[in-house]
């Protein structure tokens, strides 16, 4: 792919017209000459599972049966359907396959494209009454979601500015450059009603106008890419589909604050993403967008990309900072907040990469556009990262407003195994949970907070009647102690204290006074720790105390698991009735400690047989081994 720099605004308006055809056949739009395009999931998950391979394939059996003229193969961003990658998709026509192997390739080009015919199994089914649905719009999954962070994921090839050219790509940037001012550009993001989309909800327009404020020679602006929260994957997914509007939107960050570098500061376990940003970055500056003298003003910003070692703390602004000027990752005192004294104590913006990927259609479709979207004080839409028991995991991106029982019936497809749902994580280890009584709540940042959960990055991990709340609780406690920074002692001993009582009520040695203490110390550990890290680390332990508290008492006063998911509390018995003496678990049990009593089985040659409970390690390899089903937990 040659690339010329785009010297004027004038150039960037005409290749964006030259180029407005060549996303047509994606789009449906057209169908020149019998072409057609096949987009394959380039997602981390369909990757994982030979989506590259299964292209690779694709190609090869295109020039076999001659028709590699005729259609175009290509990798995509996320299509969000995870739960059916990897996932292939036919233009013009909309066809969308699911569960495609690379074996299924030769069928796809031989059948769809040489012969025309439609591969029905490899066709998504819907499971309410059986029927293959074609096309992606038709799947429920995608009925009520309303994609602007995820707009051009499994829509462009995020290797090829071309394609993000062809799709508006950069003119939101030649708009800002050629007709605003950087205050009205502040002004119409404030007007958007924008609020960061990585935890707390702070007004975008806001932040960046704090910075614009302070006079300095040097400003920085900063993506946040250390995604951390345990089940989150959206701002991996946006940088892996679509890196060409983050850094267009950081670009026009850097105008409205007066600065002229910044720093996309990701994890290094996001390979693929990194991977992906690293060329949309290097073509953004072959073509001008990047660099001095950008579109021909004297405006001038370049992109970098610093490295996280996966500490989650860094997930907060301050921590951040000090990791990418070489320091330890540790939050300080604020004020002075970044606005003020962030990079190199010069004033700093950091938005996450779902905020800054809204920041182009804002500026384009114009903020009172935007704002219809959402509610009265949570404006656009949210991608949120679904999880757990639920039958369709994946990438969805909603309208702010919509409640939890349309995102987890509508389009999560209900609970796995027509079990009840019985919880909602939100905000990860920072957030709570969000039972059956609130499915109707609208969510948004201030519904959620008044739950007491969160927005958060986006993570939404469902669970159902099969999960223990205390061990739920005793997980995130678990997490947030191992990525701790240590610095301020309420979060560096207290949450170890609060893991010790959450570990002895999970084996049930905890008394009444260990679960007052429990929520005491939460309490304390939320008003003193230093961060938000330390803040919001007790809110899983009083969620689930607000909303779950028979099962704390279940657990110290009968030493009893209702979800039988706390081993230590967990107990095998053999029913007598059913027991047929085959004796399959005894021989199986792998400490010996179930034995042959007196008493005669179902067949009267033989006896039943008994597990001694104070030495069994409730493996239930019996259980597996048992042809009866006899042996139950307790």
């Amino acid at each position: 792919m040659c690339l010329s720099k785009v010297k004027t605004m004038e150039e960037l308006f005409c290749l964006s017209e030259n180029l407005k055809g060549l996303l047509d056949i994606k789009k449906g739009k057209a169908n020149i000459a019998g072409t057609m395009e096949i987009s394959v999931c380039g997602g981390t998950g369909c990757h994982a599972s030979q989506s590259a391979k299964l292209k690779d394939e694709l190609v090869r059996f295109a020039k076999q049966y001659g028709v590699e003229e005729k259609v175009k193969i290509s990798i995509t961003g996320c299509f969000g359907f995870c739960e059916k990658g990897p996932i292939v998709k036919i233009s013009p026509d909309h066809t969308f396959y699911t569960k495609v192997h690379p074996e299924d390739a030769e069928r796809i080009i031989k059948e769809h494209i040489v012969e025309g015919k439609i591969v029905e199994d490899l066709l998504y089914v819907n499971p309410l009454n059986h029927e293959r649905i074609l096309s992606q719009d038709q799947i429920p999954f995608y009925k009520k979601q309303h994609r602007v962070a995820l707009r051009n994921c499994g829509l462009i090839n995020p290797e090829n500015i071309q394609e993000y050219i062809a799709n508006r790509g950069f003119l939101a940037l030649a708009k800002v450059l050629k007709d605003y001012r950087p205050d009205q550009v502040i002004d119409e993001v404030k007007k958007s009603g924008l609020r960061g989309r990585g935890g707390g909800g702070f007004n975008t327009g806001l932040k960046w106008e704090f910075a614009s404020k302070y006079q300095s020679e040097k400003k920085y602006v900063i993506c946040n890419a250390d995604e951390g929260d345990p089940g989150a994957f959206m701002d991996r997914s946006i940088l892996e589909g679509d890196p060409f509007s983050v850094i267009e939107a950081m670009i026009i960050a850097g105008y409205a604050i007066g600065a002229d570098e910044g720093n996309v500061y990701i994890r290094a376990e996001y390979p693929l993403a990194i991977e992906r940003l690293t060329i949309a970055i290097k073509q953004a500056r072959q073509m001008g967008f990047l660099g001095e003298n950008i579109l021909g003003t004297n405006f001038c910003f370049d992109i970098f990309i610093k490295y996280g070692a996966g500490a989650f703390v860094c997930g907060e602004e301050t921590a951040l900072i000090s990791s990418i000027e070489g320091n330890r990752g540790e939050p300080v005192v604020k004020p002075p907040f970044p606005a003020e004294a962030g990079l190199y104590q010069k004033p700093t913006i950091v938005n996450n990469v779902e905020t800054l990927a809204n920041i182009p259609v804002i500026i384009l479709d114009g903020a009172e556009e935007f704002a219809k979207i959402g509610t009265e004080k949570s404006k656009g839409t949210k991608v949120f990262a679904l999880a757990g028991k639920i039958n369709n995991v994946g990438l969805v991106e909603v309208p702010m407003g919509i409640t939890l029982r349309e995102i987890i019936y509508d389009i999560g497809g209900g609970i796995k195994d027509d079990h009840e749902f019985k919880a909602a994580q939100t905000g990860g280890p920072s957030g709570g949970c969000i039972t059956k009584d609130h499915l109707d709540i609208p969510i948004d940042f201030d519904n959620l907070s008044s739950i007491g959960s969160m927005m958060g990055s986006g993570g939404l991990i469902i669970m159902d009647d099969r999960n223990c709340m205390v061990d739920i609780a005793k997980f995130y406690l678990e997490f947030t102690v191992e990525e701790s920074c240590g610095k301020c002692t309420p979060c560096r001993i207290g949450n170890k204290r609060l893991l010790e009582i959450l570990t002895k009520i999970t084996e049930g040695k905890a008394t009444m006074d260990d679960l007052n203490r429990l929520e005491e110390l939460s309490n304390i550990i939320k008003d003193t720790s230093l961060c938000g890290l330390g803040q919001s680390a007790p809110n899983p332990v009083l969620s689930t105390l607000h909303y779950f508290y028979d099962e704390y008492l279940a657990h110290i006063q009968k030493k009893y698991c209702p979800a039988h998911v706390c081993k230590a509390l967990a107990k095998y018995q053999i029913d007598e009735k059913i027991c047929i003496g085959c004796g399959k678990c005894a021989k199986n049990c792998p400490v010996n400690v179930i034995e042959k009593t007196d008493k005669p089985a179902k067949n009267p040659k033989l006896f039943v047989y008994k597990i001694q409970q104070e030495n069994c390690i409730k493996c239930g390899t019996c259980a597996k081994n048992c042809p009866m089903k006899a042996i139950v937990l307790l």
